[in-house]
């Protein structure tokens, strides 16, 4: 039986999808994960994606709202920005809940080069 573990952050759109995509992509036999926010922003970023092609994974994910998932029995609920942790401090489902702060790729400033090296920062880092 496959363990499942929740990403979540404010957006949905950068970090928490990333997390989804690698988890989903390099450890599927053991783990199945999904992301979601606490305000998702309605689209996935399209430096997400592009740094996750550059390292050979495809990935077709939406914006999604926690709510979706409060029935949903995680083993693990991992927050990665100090928003969505604070906004959910006590996670009404099971499973562990532990937090990974990464910077918001979504809120970059600059270049496109300095942009995108933020998210591949962050992907790195995860």
């Amino acid at each position: 039986m496959k363990h499942k573990v929740l990403f979540l952050c404010t957006g949905n759109s950068c970090r928490s999808q990333m997390a989804e995509a690698i988890v989903n992509a390099q450890l599927k036999d053991e783990w199945e994960a999904v992301s979601a926010g606490t305000k998702p922003a309605g689209y996935v970023h399209p430096n997400a994606l592009r740094a996750l092609r550059e390292i050979g994974i495809e990935h077709a994910g939406r914006s999604k709202h926690v709510d979706e998932f409060r029935a949903v029995p995680f083993d693990l609920v991992v927050t990665v920005c100090d928003s969505a942790a604070e906004e959910c401090l006590i996670w009404l489902g099971q499973g562990k809940r532990v937090h990974l702060g990464f910077p918001d790729p979504a809120k970059a400033v600059g270049s496109e080069t300095e942009s995108r090296g933020l998210t591949v920062g962050v992907l790195l880092r995860a």
